[in-house]
């Protein structure tokens, strides 16, 4: 059966971007898409706001049997400036509750003003989805994910470094260092990441402070010699080698961090945790 007819469609949708995301039929577009007819925002046409109050204003009289609301120049100046966020429907709306509340039918910028929400315009940079983030996700949503994820490989890391210390206890040949500090009879060799820096704060959330250290510490003595016992506490070769650290650069925390590879404020937590007496 043949048919005749129009059909004329409005939306605020990104069309061909809800087609890419198979959101929107792609032949029904086309179908539809005869006459496109973009309507810009009502504060890009400042021109068309005084007119459309004049109207909503005078239509809700004649309705109501009322005297019409006019504006004063100072405030159609403030109508013009306006955002309206919501557009022809916000515009109409504001128009009439005037038009009910105030006894008084000249408006002027002290009355305009009640009626015109007084919004906080915030352009801080936002958190954008990854290619892979479902839609509707929230910018909180999105956080979480991203600190589960990070807990996550964390912990799988973790569970890699018990596995091989309990099969090599001190075999540091899995490690790669980038630097190498000789201090007395102990190398410390500082190990870097590409991971993005975090705070100590936020790297505590997910880590001990006991395994919060970047660095391996290997003394010489015991490379040498495999016969000499040697103890295999990591907090015992860590205090050791801030002490000796501590001693080689006179006490000077500043020097001491810097050739151990950790912050100062590092090396002051680590020195309050052992009790370390300067």
């Amino acid at each position: 059966m043949k048919t005749d007819v129009r059909i004329v469609a409005a939306t605020n949708v990104d069309l061909p971007v809800a087609i890419e995301r198979g959101r929107f039929r792609e032949d029904l577009y086309y179908r539809l898409n005869t006459i496109p007819i973009h309507i810009p925002a009502l504060r890009e046409r400042k021109a068309d706001i005084p007119l459309l109050f004049r109207k909503f204003a005078a239509d809700f009289a004649e309705r109501n049997h009322i005297p019409a609301i006019t504006l004063m120049p100072e405030a159609v100046k403030m109508l013009e400036n306006y955002r309206w966020d919501g557009n022809v429907r916000q515009l109409k709306n504001v128009t009439e509750q005037i038009s009910i509340m105030e006894t008084d039918r000249n408006i002027t910028t002290e009355t305009l003003a009640k009626y015109l929400p007084n919004r906080v315009i915030n352009n801080l940079p936002i958190l954008l989805p990854r290619e892979d983030t479902p839609e509707g996700m929230s910018e909180r949503d999105l956080l979480y994910r991203v600190l589960f994820d990070m807990k996550k490989d964390i912990a799988e890391l973790r569970a890699q470094v018990n596995n091989m210390s309990g099969s090599r206890p001190m075999e540091p040949t899995y490690v790669q260092p980038n630097s190498v500090t000789q201090i007395g009879d102990t190398v410390v060799t500082r190990v870097s990441h590409d991971e993005p820096e975090v705070s100590e704060q936020e790297y505590a959330e997910f880590i001990p402070a006991e395994e919060t250290s970047h660095y391996g510490v290997f003394s010489t003595s015991s490379m040498t010699n495999s016969s000499t016992p040697e103890t295999l506490s990591l907090e015992h070769h860590e205090k050791e080698m801030i002490i000796k650290a501590l001693e080689a650069h006179r006490g000077k925390r500043k020097d001491a961090a810097k050739a151990l590879g950790i912050s100062e404020r590092t090396l002051y937590r680590k020195i309050n945790e052992y009790g370390i007496d300067l």
